[in-house]
């Protein structure tokens, strides 16, 4: 039964792990990877633009031999109703995706 409880778990967290990378616009997806261009098409213009530094751990918290890389680019910004989504672009390509609802 606890094994049972921690695979469910675990399954969650890489599930909205995995949903981080994402964006829903209409029918069409904005994932990390894809070009600027790509955003524009779907979003249009940015209501702002600023410089972005931010870090990315690409390991796990706590443990030895995980690294914090610093993602270096443009924060792009969207009004989308009572959201506030930012797109982090670096080097032309989409690098990071968030999703603030008020």
């Amino acid at each position: 039964m606890r094994g049972y409880l921690g695979l469910t778990l675990l399954m969650l967290a890489s599930a909205a792990h995995a949903g981080g990378g994402t964006l829903r616009v209409g029918s069409q997806v904005l994932v990390v990877g894809d070009s600027a261009t790509r955003v524009t098409e779907l979003l249009g213009k940015p209501a702002y633009r600023s410089q972005a530094k931010s870090t990315a751990n690409s390991g796990r918290s706590g443990k030895k031999g995980g690294k914090a890389s610093a993602i270096s680019g443009q924060q792009w910004q969207y009004r989308q109703g009572n959201r506030l989504v930012t797109i982090v672009v670096a080097d032309g390509k989409v690098a990071a995706i968030r999703d603030d609802a008020h």
